[in-house]
């Protein structure tokens, strides 16, 4: 990611913020409509705190975009413990698609092509991390 990328998701990570229950709710409804079968991997009907968690995963990421190397190993172990929630690659690009998609609906006029780039970025430096880290689980198994 360059500098402006990351300066551009940040930025408009702070305009997420305040309207962080409302995004959550709508990622978590994009998901669902995208592909119905990811439910199953949510038994707790609590979505608000796992909206919160999703949140707060965000934040950790974003926050530290301009020093990588020291979420690494946070952005890893998440990557395995979701090995065990049953979360395969082949999920990755559907909650890429919609975190895209909610930030552009949250965000409205200030999604623009370069903020979608960027953060299109964004996820593919976190699903490439995860992704890696969760082929290493599989492998051990």
């Amino acid at each position: 990611m360059t500098p402006d990328q990351i300066r551009l998701v940040q930025e408009t990570f702070g305009q997420v913020l305040p309207i962080r229950v409302a995004a959550a709710a709508l990622f978590y409804d994009r998901l669902f409509s995208i592909d119905s079968s990811l439910r199953a991997l949510f038994p707790a009907r609590d979505m608000t705190g796992q909206g919160a968690k999703l949140m707060a995963a965000l934040g950790f990421v974003v926050h530290g975009l301009e020093r990588a190397e020291t979420i690494l190993p946070a952005v890893q172990d998440l990557a395995r413990r979701h090995v065990g929630y049953g979360v395969e690659e082949r999920h990755y690009p559907i909650v890429g698609q919609a975190l895209i998609e909610t930030l552009e609906t949250g965000l409205g006029p200030a999604f623009t092509p370069e903020v979608r780039e960027a953060w299109g970025a964004a996820y593919g430096l976190l699903a490439g991390v995860m992704i890696a880290a969760a082929r290493e689980v599989e492998l051990a198994a």
